[in-house]
């Protein structure tokens, strides 16, 4: 065990008494794996991404409690980026709380991502693709998270004013000095995603992992000759789909219009995401479901992770506002198979919607 593994671990003694966690001892039993790639590194095909609901204007218990039962249900993979909050950096602080007084006996077990590329401080420096602002931003989230080193460090996006090289020098420097085991990208189009796979494959590190948006209502990954799923198989890197559920568009919430503790009712997603089309699809979608006997995001999710060949997506990184809702998305695993007739069906209903608020990031290089 480590210093950092000693020092956190004695944190646990001061917990108040009944408060202090115990793994389940049969987690391992509920999860479903798949290898990363052609790597050795075997992930779980749900993680968990703390974008939403984990900064500071949602209650420390129950963020704790959510990366309890991800754990407990076999969720080894933990996803974050240096602006998740808000604000700011304190999604990080609040998994790091977690880390030290839940699963810092279990640091060995874990995958714990992170990524920088978007805005994160103030001046010229403060966001993109350079060597400067991924390096410093890396030392920051092992700082705020309490680590020695993070599992999968991403270049959250593709930056146009940022040679391509020298983003991916940050990246093999990262790994090479043991601040991160693997090195990973976000949203880069299929040909910046050969381009920086031949650059990282030269240097010694290869890119082991890809992060795109992708669901039932953003399917770009899968456009283009060749398409992104068919570079990222050709690199023999993994795929994780972000935003399965289409920030919430693929769930039973709007299915009789826009809840007021939604996001789309409190602001924080545009309403031109939501409209009579998308709704029609949407409920068309939940039918389908109900038919194989899921929930619409439990199909969603195993939509995702559906048998495409060689072209597979390896993870569906889903987020959680409840035990509850992390309880239903991990029971898409049940049922991951899908009839032709039933992806025919899908493949209607399952259509642009003009929810990739990261276009314009994976069309900086094309």
């Amino acid at each position: 065990m480590n210093s950092w593994q000693n020092r956190n671990v004695s944190k646990l003694n001061y917990l108040p008494t009944g408060d202090q966690y115990h793994a389940d001892p049969q987690r391992y039993s509920h999860t479903v794996l798949a290898r990363c790639g052609n790597t050795g590194l075997q992930l779980p095909r749900i993680a968990l991404g703390l974008w939403h609901n984990f900064g500071d204007d949602r209650p420390f218990q129950i963020q704790r409690e959510i990366i309890r039962k991800a754990f407990d249900l076999g969720i080894f993979h933990f996803d974050l980026a240096n602006n998740y909050g808000p604000p700011y950096g304190s999604a990080e602080e609040n998994f790091g709380r977690a880390l030290a007084k839940d699963l810092a006996s279990h640091r060995h077990e874990l995958i714990i991502s992170s990524k920088a590329g978007w805005d994160m401080w103030d001046g010229p420096n403060g966001f993109g693709g350079s060597r400067k602002y991924l390096l410093s931003s890396l030392d920051e989230s092992l700082q705020r998270m309490g680590l020695d080193y993070v599992d999968i460090f991403y270049h959250h996006r593709p930056d146009a004013d940022t040679n391509i090289e020298e983003s991916m020098m940050a990246l093999h420097d990262a790994v090479k000095s043991g601040k991160a085991l693997y090195a990973g990208i976000s949203s880069y189009s299929a040909a910046a995603t050969k381009e920086a796979a031949d650059i990282m494959r030269e240097l010694g590190t290869p890119l082991v992992i890809h992060q795109p948006s992708y669901s039932m209502l953003n399917r770009w990954i899968e456009e283009g000759e060749p398409s992104l799923l068919d570079v990222v198989a050709e690199q023999n890197m993994g795929t994780i789909a972000f935003t399965p559920l289409a920030q919430g568009l693929l769930t039973n919430r709007y299915l009789n219009g826009i809840p007021a503790d939604s996001r789309i009712g409190a602001g924080k997603m545009d309403r031109d995401f939501f409209n009579d089309s998308i709704l029609d699809h949407v409920r068309e979608l939940n039918r389908i479901a109900q038919q194989r006997g899921q929930t619409l995001a439990q199909m969603a999710i195993a939509w995702i992770l559906r048998d495409q060949g060689d072209r597979t997506v390896t993870t569906a990184l889903v987020g959680a506002s409840s035990v509850a809702q992390l309880e239903d998305s991990a029971g898409a695993l049940n049922n991951l198979e899908f009839t032709d007739d039933e992806l025919k069906l899908i493949d209607h209903h399952a259509v642009e919607s003009g929810v990739n608020l990261w276009w314009d990031a994976t069309q900086s290089r094309v």
